[in-house]
């Protein structure tokens, strides 16, 4: 029943769009799609009780074939997908911080492209105003990102839940306010240019395909060091404080200090990937670090699963990659986001790959 009510939710809104007609057809093929769903899952016992052979692939295996495919993708694309996928590898290591904040202790922040901004900001002032290269500048603007999630911490240490959240988005808007009209350090609307791009051993890095291969090795150290740290004790503390924080605290885990490692961590990663940003786009805006930014990489990681680093990789992909595919519906793309956030909500709320321990 709620399935039906559901698709005629998303009829009636679709209206504005797609008319009355458009509509009714929207109507009249999702039901039929479920009627043929249904029917698929109750022939589901016949289809299981046929036994196929088991084959079982080595994880390694497909690991190295994975990454020999990324590494050879820039050759068989063009200029304008190569930039959609190092957008997308920025985006990964952005959901991929906010998933230790989020995921692993349980600690909702809506403010998350702040330290995105103080990251992407940090750099260039430090690249184009102090003079320093990339490899310069970047250890420096990972640091002041740092400082600044452990700032945050303060105020957010006797905060759960909405409070909290409240908290977080409040300081992500006065980051926004401050970068804004602060014209003598950030110049304001107008944004910092000629921020430079990295380059390796004398070698100037200019061409997309090769800063691909820049935002690819830093995906790749953050996926190593998260998933090595989920694994440790500071992550089994982690997890403990988001399952109960009362039950881990008379355990006798310290958790005022987690607390402190998880905004502080999480935000070295927003800073990380607002560097890789300044220096691709060369150019900085408040309007690249607004409040919508911040719901959009909770979305990614809700939609692949909080907690799981595979989950949050796949839900970046899926937001940053799939709307640029079906760019010919870009009219409907903001409401295919909204249906399937509702969507994951009802029938899937850990996400299309969590809910795993």
């Amino acid at each position: 029943m709620n399935a039906l009510l559901f698709i005629l939710y998303l009829s009636f809104l679709s209206l504005p769009f797609m008319g009355i007609k458009g509509a009714l057809w929207l109507l009249a093929v999702a039901y039929s799609a479920y009627i043929f769903f249904l029917l698929i899952k109750k022939s589901s016992k016949a289809i299981k009780a046929v036994k196929l052979p088991h084959v079982r692939l080595d994880t390694k295996i497909l690991y190295a074939l994975l990454l020999v495919l990324l590494l050879a993708l820039p050759f068989g694309l063009k200029d304008y997908y190569i930039d959609v996928f190092i957008l997308a590898g920025i985006y990964i290591i952005l959901a991929l911080g906010l998933n230790v904040v989020i995921g692993f202790s349980g600690l909702l922040n809506l403010g998350f492209a702040a330290f995105y901004a103080i990251g992407a900001y940090a750099f260039a002032l430090l690249a184009v105003k102090a003079g320093l290269g990339f490899w310069g500048a970047l250890p420096l603007s990972l640091l002041i990102t740092t400082i600044s999630g452990l700032i945050l911490s303060f105020p957010a240490l006797r905060l759960h839940g909405d409070y909290l959240a409240i908290v977080t988005l409040g300081f992500g808007e006065i980051i926004h306010l401050t970068l804004n009209n602060w014209d003598e350090l950030t110049n304001g609307p107008n944004g910092i240019s000629g921020i430079p791009m990295p380059s390796l051993f004398g070698f100037e890095i200019q061409r997309l395909s090769h800063y691909y291969y820049i935002v690819f090795m830093f995906v790749l150290i953050a996926v190593f060091i998260i998933r090595g740290v989920y694994n440790s004790r500071i992550g089994r503390a982690w997890l403990a404080l988001k399952d109960d924080e009362m039950a881990a605290e008379a355990m006798g885990i310290n958790t005022t200090k987690y607390k402190f490692l998880a905004l502080s961590f999480g935000a070295l990663w927003a800073g990380l990937a607002g560097t890789l940003f300044a220096s691709k786009m060369m150019f900085i805006s408040p309007e690249s670090f607004t409040f919508m930014e911040s719901v959009f990489i909770v979305c990614m990681v809700i939609l692949g699963g909080a907690g799981s680093i595979t989950g949050v990789i796949t839900g970046s992909l899926l937001l940053i990659v799939l709307p640029e595919v079906l760019r010919e519906f870009q009219l409907y793309r903001m409401l295919a986001l909204g249906t399937g956030l509702v969507l994951m909500m009802v029938f899937r709320p850990q996400g299309l790959i969590g809910g795993r321990k």
